[in-house]
């Protein structure tokens, strides 16, 4: 009796079990065969089957929302890639934009002075302390000698204080080492102007009776050096007059701002064109 018991119970678990591998394996038609074996039976396992059959489409549902979340990050990286690029191209853009404006400032200065001068890019700066200098693509093949006058559209640079065959290095006007000859413009008082040890410039022995201010415009005088007469200096922002000097000075704030310099014009002749024989092979015009 116990071995007929135990049989019969084995029986109905392999049937259990084969219900239930049916189930999981084919739910929607195994929901229709159940329909058939009975509605009693049916009634009894159509909560089951329907769990099953929502937990199938869930899994159904959660692998296809991967599946298109995956290709939206696939392509996000592709537009961001794209955007780094654009961005990347959007710079080169604006710095070869920007170099035409420089250069067209240029030409424009080199084509309004009647002056022999060469363009040239500055392809170095001085990263030491002893002087400020800049280093120039451009020299003696060029024309470019040494104490030739250097400048921008915005005024005086510097002066040239050694040259290579392919290369000039140019002094700045802030490095004290340096100095032009400078006149104020609204009082025609002259002076020296030299660079001061915090990178700015300073004009010196301007007459006691001077009426110089802050806000006057100094220019180059055109009697020194290798500038002609006229070209920006640099704006009066302080005056020094102590007692018992016998000379007034200013502090001097430059036109140009040298750290951002890249490209000038090498004044070859200071004279007019026509004025005097020039030295030469040095054009009038020249790419940088």
């Amino acid at each position: 009796m116990l071995r007929t018991t135990s049989g019969t119970r084995r029986v109905v678990l392999g049937f259990f079990i084969l219900l239930l591998s049916v189930v999981f394996v084919l739910p929607k038609q195994s929901q229709g065969l159940l329909q058939n074996v009975g509605k009693p039976i049916a009634q009894v396992l159509a909560l089951p089957l329907g769990a099953f059959a929502a937990l199938d489409r869930s899994a159904r549902d959660l692998w296809e929302r991967y599946l298109a979340l995956r290709g939206v990050a696939e392509e996000n990286q592709r537009l961001r890639r794209e955007v780094e690029a654009l961005r990347g191209r959007n710079n080169e853009l604006r710095e070869i934009a920007a170099a035409g404006q420089r250069l067209t400032a240029l030409l424009a200065l080199q084509s309004s002075q009647e002056l022999r001068t060469v363009a040239a890019q500055v392809m170095g700066r001085d990263a030491t302390n002893w002087y400020r200098g800049l280093v120039l693509n451009k020299g003696e093949r060029d024309g470019i000698r040494a104490e030739m006058g250097v400048m921008t559209p915005a005024g005086v640079v510097g002066r040239v204080v050694k040259t290579t065959p392919v290369s000039s290095v140019v002094l700045l006007i802030t490095d004290p080492n340096n100095a032009v000859t400078g006149l104020i413009q609204r009082t025609r008082d002259e002076g020296i102007v030299e660079g001061t040890a915090e990178g700015k410039a300073r004009m010196k022995y301007i007459p006691l009776l001077s009426t110089v201010r802050p806000g006057d415009v100094v220019v180059t005088s055109g009697l020194t050096g290798g500038f002609p007469k006229g070209l920006a200096v640099g704006t009066v922002t302080r005056i020094e007059k102590a007692e018992g000097d016998l000379f007034q000075s200013a502090e001097i704030v430059p036109d140009v701002e040298t750290r951002k310099v890249e490209e000038v014009l090498v004044i070859t002749d200071p004279r007019p064109l026509g004025t005097g024989e020039g030295p030469g092979p040095s054009p009038k015009t020249g790419s940088p």
